[in-house]
């Protein structure tokens, strides 16, 4: 099969989406497919030579108001011939903006399915948009919703994002479709290793997060609560990977605590330094309520980490309150927070017994048997929509006819959502 993906961010940028969509296209080229990343460029060391030569960059304004997200500039002529050479059997987009209204386009230009898969609440970033409202998360509630309704299928990371979007409107077929985690990789991580790097001592006893250091991460109330935890234990330590704009504020409310001696911030890590870091942790840590899958939850898991987590969509998939870690309400109260991860340090035999769990729930999000179900349901839209695309490719508009389409609905749905948003009740709750 010939796969093309499209993202607005994708190595060497570190992130949730950049890591999915990686993950997955090495998976396809292992089983023979045939993949080409249409992606914006981004600073960093250059790719391995076979990783690069399926990529086609496209030139973008990076990280657009501190978000993860890059804003597309417009596409040069070399993207257009590259895809008619490639001749994709299938598009998947991996945004629901910018290359995402390009796969769209081609979409309709080359009739061919289009995919997408709905990564993340789109609500939850629009803090890094001017004037953040709760109409302007309608209107990404929408867009999303809509734009997922114009495309022949959707991935949802988890039963929970899936059963959010069927709510808010997605008729699209959608299947459930993780993104996979290289489980052999971060159980084989070197704990020792990453624990001399970083300069923990042997014995102390470490909570570690993951991911990128952003407001929408819940991250003032993780490390509140994990201060509370460290002042009662002087031998443990706070162990965080990763960078971004909320760094500041996790070293300010460590050292108002007392506990900044006890704060590792170690930066972003991937590869085997990162499954290493993994395994230098106890017991991991997250609060977050903008995630639609628990990936790096599972990564800790491969590691053999048991997790304490706030109950929120995509984390309850991956955290079995009392078999593989501590699944706390929402509103749980730091000091509560701290105190469960007070008791698996007391616990090393529970710790172990979770570390157990762990890994048998790891082996559920294994990248081999979550690339299998993207590529099952790649073949079941082929089918389901092959006979539409004949009658399309034998009109007398043929393609040109669905591009005009396809635009006109382009149009038609960000107007509506506009419409919508401004018109109606500015102050109603998104859901």
């Amino acid at each position: 099969m010939k796969i093309c993906m499209m993202t607005n961010t994708y190595l060497p940028h570190v992130g949730g989406v950049a890591r999915s969509v990686s993950t997955f296209a090495e998976e396809y080229r292992k089983l023979g497919h045939q993949l080409l990343v249409v992606a914006p460029e981004f600073d960093g060391p250059p790719l391995p030579a076979r990783q690069a030569r399926m990529v086609e960059r496209v030139a973008a304004i990076q990280n657009f108001n501190g978000s993860d997200f890059s804003v597309r500039l417009p596409l040069a002529a070399t993207l257009s011939t590259r895809l008619d050479d490639f001749q994709a059997n299938i598009i998947h987009a991996h945004h629901p903006f910018l290359l995402g209204d390009t796969a769209l386009r081609v979409g309709a230009t080359k009739n061919v399915p289009v995919i997408f898969t709905h990564h993340t609440r789109y609500e939850d970033y629009t803090h890094y948009v001017p004037f953040d409202s709760l109409t302007l998360k309608e209107v990404a509630i929408n867009l999303s919703t809509q734009f997922a309704n114009l495309c022949d299928g959707v991935i949802a990371p988890s039963e929970s994002i899936a059963k959010l979007i069927r709510k808010r409107g997605v008729t699209t077929p959608i299947a459930v479709v993780p993104t996979g985690v290289d489980v052999a990789g971060f159980a084989a991580g070197d704990g020792a290793k990453a624990r001399r790097r970083f300069k923990i001592p042997a014995k102390a006893f470490v909570v570690g997060h993951t991911g990128r250091l952003a407001p929408e991460k819940n991250l003032g109330y993780l490390t509140k609560a994990v201060a509370l935890f460290l002042k009662k234990t002087p031998h443990a330590r706070f162990l965080v990977i990763g960078g971004g704009p909320s760094e500041e504020e996790i070293r300010r409310i460590c050292t108002e605590q007392g506990v900044g001696a006890q704060l590792i911030l170690a930066g972003k890590h991937t590869g085997r330094a990162l499954h290493d870091a993994f395994k230098a942790m106890d017991v991991f840590a997250f609060a977050s309520f903008s995630e639609t899958q628990g990936m790096v939850i599972a990564e800790a898991m491969a590691a053999g980490i048991p997790v304490v987590a706030l109950k929120a969509n995509g984390v309850v998939e991956v955290v079995r309150d009392g078999l593989n870690g501590f699944l706390l309400p929402a509103r749980t109260p730091p000091a509560k927070f701290a105190a469960r991860m007070g008791e698996l340090h007391a616990a090393p035999a529970r710790r172990r017994q979770f570390s157990r769990a762990a890994l048998a729930t790891a082996k559920e999000f294994s990248r081999e048997h979550c690339a299998a179900l993207a590529l099952e349901f790649y073949d079941k839209i082929r089918k389901v929509t092959r006979r539409e695309r004949l009658m399309t490719e034998m009109s007398v508009w043929g393609s040109l006819g669905q591009r005009l389409a396809m635009e006109w609905e382009l149009l038609s749905q960000k107007t509506q959502t506009l419409v919508a948003a401004f018109k109606g009740e500015p102050e109603k709750k998104a859901s």
